[in-house]
């Protein structure tokens, strides 16, 4: 007799765990267990089936992986969130008994934990980190501008701040912006870093007002581990790119509200910071000569420092060399050069970019925070007024500026020499990849519509006139933009009677019995035609008609249907080889099995649909452009 199995063992109910029985083996309180779930990247799974799953119940509950909660079992912060919970406990004890003493020395040694060891844990690869990137820098520009209340600490913005204009930072100093969209949610980014797609989203920044009905604890406990996710890949950009990290921050700048001013950054290579140190001391060197009369209070101990700075800096550089020649050097992200050859964006490279031979102006009504970023990443030089903030390298009455962006109707005072535009010009040339004309985008005028360039057009899908003229001053030949607007519209009217014919599963000839059935049967109705014709004519002898104008007008109205019909009939004229290839798809499709038959009568009439909309928007294109012409 063989061995009895025990209920529950194997199967469903092995595989999966509830939420209360895991709580009870890992020994935690659910919101404890919710915060460890959240950052060690376990989330609650959907059985097959529930009732198995859960040992033959049918209560609603939540699963998980026993796998994962497996895992659980040895993992350090478990022993850190018991801490914390000791920890208040005794600081509630010395608080109740006001021994205030007792109190402040618990709260200086108030147990931290880090959360490295989870990122290295999570993310094996720096590309698997870039990978997930885009919800980390979505959540921390959130953070960024919110309010500080009592929900949220203020060193928490000031670090959701500081980490996102480092990102943006590397991102103006490599060039590797790609796509902008400004949407009702605010601003989406797109950026090219290593080969990955990095698309975040960042809000307008208007004064908020947190709603009542969001749980800001599961948001901060997953921004605190977006935080330092987001540490480590700027260190790492950084770092690869020659950069010291973290940059400075000049706090004269940062207090004027100087934006991305405020950071400098700087180079790690020892090359780069031992040439501008020997200028130093050349000019030093320079100035005692000609004030030797007047210096004569120097130090020995000064002149020592001097005599020997020459040696100090070439026993550098010599180990530097050496070092350089054992180990291979770095490849530049977007260039694919050395770095010892990637000194920083020279001119020539500046003015390659997209805005590198333009110096904008921003006036105090646009937004600044936007236009800095993108203007930057694309090479261009900016100043802004006063008002907007510090720290502006060029005022407004400067020489160099060649564009002005503004967002006001009349302006107090123009200046001749530059052009001035409004701010969608920008974000439209950029997704354009090219500099567009100003003539649309002038202060004061109407603009035109601003697409979104994170959508692709597929064969048949409707596409906007002004995405077919963006597209056709690019150069690209497509089948859909290089149609005139007659021939699209017999194609969709093809398009939707071959989808409506693989739908309904009908033959030509069936059409054509149908077709000949109804002119059999319209012979037979003559009295009935006449009769029709007769209550017509009364009609618009009711209305003041005479016969010669109810004459013209039936007239009139034969003649478009008849234009109508010879349209359509012209659109339907197909080849002898497309309709040998229809009827030959036709006869494929009835042989297939009933469920893969469904399949394609499926897609069949999602392409059917598909067509149809295309075609009504085109109908409202056409009456828009129509009602244009009448008002003009």
């Amino acid at each position: 007799m063989g061995k009895i199995k025990k209920k529950y063992t194997e199967g469903a109910s092995r595989t999966y765990i509830t939420r209360n029985r895991a709580i009870k083996r890992l020994q935690l309180s659910l919101p404890d267990f919710r915060r460890l779930s959240i950052l060690k990247g376990i989330y609650p799974v959907e059985p097959r089936s529930r009732k198995k799953a859960n040992r033959g119940s049918a209560k609603a509950t939540t699963f998980y992986y026993s796998k994962d909660i497996q895992s659980l079992l040895n993992e350090p912060l478990i022993a850190k969130f018991r801490e914390h919970k000791i920890f208040l406990r005794k600081l509630q004890h010395a608080l109740g008994k006001d021994d205030l003493t007792r109190a402040k020395t618990l709260e200086a040694n108030r147990p931290q934990y880090s959360l490295d060891h989870l990122v290295i844990e999570r993310y094996p690869t720096f590309v698997d980190a870039m990978r997930d990137l885009d919800d980390a820098l979505c959540m921390v520009t959130l953070f960024s501008t919110m309010p500080v209340v009592r929900r949220i600490n203020k060193d928490t913005i000031d670090e959701c701040r500081r980490l996102a204009s480092e990102f943006m930072h590397y991102v103006i100093h490599t060039h590797c912006l790609r796509k902008v969209f400004l949407s009702i949610k605010g601003i989406y980014y797109q950026a090219d870093i290593q080969g990955q797609s990095i698309t975040w989203l960042v809000p307008y920044q208007f004064s908020q007002n947190l709603p009542r009905n969001v749980d800001f604890k599961v948001m901060s406990t997953f921004l605190q581990f977006y935080r330092t996710l987001l540490g480590f890949v700027n260190y790492r950009l950084f770092t690869v790119s020659n950069l010291a990290y973290p940059p400075k921050i000049d706090r004269v700048l940062d207090d004027s509200a100087a934006g991305l001013g405020s950071l400098k950054i700087e180079s790690s290579r020892i090359e780069d910071l031992v040439n501008p140190a020997v200028q130093d001391k050349v000019d030093s060197k320079d100035n005692e000569d000609a004030a030797a009369g007047e210096s004569a209070e120097v130090s020995s101990e000064m002149k020592q420092r001097l005599s020997t700075l020459d040696k100090k800096i070439e026993s550098i550089v010599l180990a530097t060399a050496a070092n350089s020649a054992q180990e291979p050097a770095y490849e530049s992200l977007d260039s694919g050069t050395t770095a010892a050859d990637n000194d920083g964006d020279d001119q020539a490279q500046l003015e390659s970019l997209l805005f590198g031979k333009q110096v904008f102006f921003l006036s105090r009504e646009v937004p600044r925070y936007s236009l800095e970023f993108v203007i930057r990443a694309f090479g261009g030089r900016l100043g802004w007024d006063n008002s907007s903030g510090g720290g502006s390298p060029y005022a407004e009455n400067d020489s160099a500026i060649t564009i002005q962006i503004a967002d006001r109707p009349v302006q107090g005072h123009q200046f001749l020499n530059r052009t001035y535009v409004q701010p969608q010009w920008v974000y439209d040339s950029i997704n354009a990849r090219r500099m567009l004309s100003v003539d649309n985008y002038l202060v004061g005028q109407p603009l035109p519509p601003h697409l979104s360039p994170f959508v692709e057009y597929a064969e048949g899908d409707y596409v906007p006139e002004a995405a077919a003229k963006l597209a056709a001053a690019a150069g690209f030949e497509g089948e859909v933009t290089n149609l005139k607007p007659e021939d699209r519209d017999e194609n969709e009217n093809e398009s939707e009677d071959d989808a409506a014919e693989n739908v309904e599963g009908e033959s030509a000839d069936e059409e054509e019995a149908e077709d000949s059935d109804s002119g059999e049967g319209s012979e037979d109705d003559d009295d009935a035609k006449a009769e029709k014709e007769y209550q017509k004519q009364l009609i618009a002898e009711r209305a003041g008609m005479s016969y010669s104008e109810y004459q013209q007008e039936k007239h009139d109205n034969k003649k478009t249907k008849n234009a109508t019909v010879s349209k359509k009939s012209n659109a339907r004229k197909r080849t002898k080889a497309e309709i040998e290839e229809e009827e030959r798809q036709k006869i494929a499709i009835s042989m297939l099995s009933k469920k893969k038959r469904k399949v394609v009568n499926r897609a069949n009439a999602e392409a059917y649909k598909r067509a149809k909309d295309v075609n009504t928007l085109m109908e409202r294109r056409k009456d828009a452009a129509a009602s244009k012409k009448t008002r003009k």
